[in-house]
């Protein structure tokens, strides 16, 4: 079974306020992942996703994701969209990264309103905590605005969740190899500091 990293993003619903004593909870309308196997991109995904409970997007949603209502009424079902992430992580031994904790947790919750099964098998991985760890940093940074901070831009338009799934790997390649330079190193062995072909030489000429 290959390792895989499937870096996910997912976009949600926005509220206005609360409609008729319902209190409104997000919902998945977008999805983008990528997956990476031996340090290549073996895979890319990218869908709209339908809304249930609260199906009309909000202006402040529309305005703010610069996505409209015509996009998620063409997009794939919840149920569809747990059966594409079951399928691309169950064949592996798979780290899911996110920035955040909110995608998962958003999902979990969609999954329980619909009545189906929480779809992704594998280990979970929140790169934003990461990063704060590494960095010593005392509140969680902003996805772009992380990579900002290695003096990059971001891939694409961001709160566009393919986009957003790239911008993670890409962060991700950056802080591994921080990891990898900080590493500190083996300690040197006599054979490495001395030249034992010269030191020879130097005694058999006395």
């Amino acid at each position: 079974m290959k390792k895989q990293l499937l870096f996910i993003d997912f976009e949600f619903t926005m509220p206005e306020g609360k409609k008729n004593g319902i209190k409104f909870y997000p919902e998945i309308i977008e999805v983008g992942y990528i997956s990476v196997i031996d340090d290549k991109i073996t895979e890319t995904f990218s869908s709209f996703v339908k809304p249930n409970l609260f199906p009309i997007l909000t202006e402040r949603c529309k305005r703010f994701l610069n996505i409209s209502q015509d996009n998620v009424n063409q997009g794939i079902s919840i149920q569809d969209l747990g059966k594409k992430l079951h399928e691309a992580t169950v064949l592996h031994d798979t780290n899911v990264i996110t920035w955040g904790n909110m995608d998962m947790k958003v999902l979990k919750h969609n999954c329980e309103a619909m009545k189906i099964d929480f779809p992704i098998t594998g280990k979970f991985r929140d790169l934003s905590l990461e990063y704060k760890s590494f960095f010593g940093n005392q509140n969680q940074t902003g996805l772009w605005n992380a990579l900002k901070e290695y003096g990059k831009d971001g891939t694409g338009k961001h709160h566009k969740a393919l986009d957003d799934a790239k911008t993670t790997y890409h962060i991700y390649q950056l802080v591994e190899k921080d990891k990898q330079y900080m590493e500190k190193p083996e300690p040197a062995k006599i054979g490495d500091l001395v030249d034992f072909s010269k030191l020879l030489n130097k005694t058999s000429a006395i």
